[in-house]
């Protein structure tokens, strides 16, 4: 009877220490894509969005009605716009109480806006270091699935007299499936990984950009009040 060499038949003539390992590194590519889809809907939304506020902010919009239609929305603002609702609202609430302290009242808004553009990185920073895990083990597990397939055909190769291929191949076959397996679930985790690294790395760059830029307005605009007042 020749041997089944198919992915299903040399699965289910594997042993069971195989199987695992197939199965787990099943799971993790199926986790791993899961977390790319998802991740690079939220990237790429948090990219347009930033750039959307950006060409209104810098539109000439009134800052006090922007910051109204924004703060309205509660929860559903998020990288610069929450920045920005942080910013202003801090500034606005110091601003009335040290109105003749405008170092202060910055300190305070920076600050407030520092700890708005941390919570925005935990965000977009969420389970990208997911893809980093499966990236670098997966292999290692594919591999320690290959090495313990080898070495039971080769125990079991030394229990026969007559060695052919037909017996030897369907075990190293379904050895180096795990191989296989830990490499495709490796690979995209690994390119995903960096893409979203890179694409994080320079979201946060605007973002600090953004701040550095809003707070000198708001500067402006605080040693402005203490001379006119």
């Amino acid at each position: 009877m020749q041997a089944d060499i198919s992915f299903i038949g040399l699965f289910l003539e594997a042993s069971i220490l195989v199987k695992l390992v197939m199965l787990t590194l099943l799971g993790l590519s199926i986790v791993s894509w899961a977390v790319i889809l998802q991740r690079r809907k939220l990237l790429n939304h948090a990219r347009v969005r930033s750039a959307k506020f950006e060409d209104t902010f810098w539109s000439g919009v009134d800052l006090n009605r922007l910051f109204k239609e924004l703060n309205a929305r509660g929860d559903a603002t998020t990288g610069l716009e929450a920045m920005f609702v942080a910013g202003f609202k801090e500034y606005s609430r110091l601003s009335k109480v040290n109105s003749q302290a405008p170092e202060a009242v910055m300190d305070g808004t920076s600050r407030a806006m520092r700890v708005s553009l941390s919570r925005e990185m935990e965000q977009l920073e969420h389970n990208i270091p997911l893809l980093a895990t499966i990236g670098s083990t997966s292999p290692y597990i594919g591999l320690f699935g290959t090495v313990w397939g080898i070495m039971n055909s080769f125990i079991a190769l030394g229990a026969v007299e007559n060695a052919t291929l037909a017996m030897v191949a369907p075990g190293i076959a379904e050895a180096l499936i795990a191989t296989a397996m830990g490499l495709f679930a490796a690979i995209p985790a690994v390119i995903a990984y960096n893409r979203f690294s890179t694409q994080v790395d320079k979201l946060e760059g605007a973002y600090a950009n953004f701040m550095e830029e809003f707070s000198n307005i708001l500067q402006r605009q605080a040693y402005a009040g203490r001379e006119a007042s």
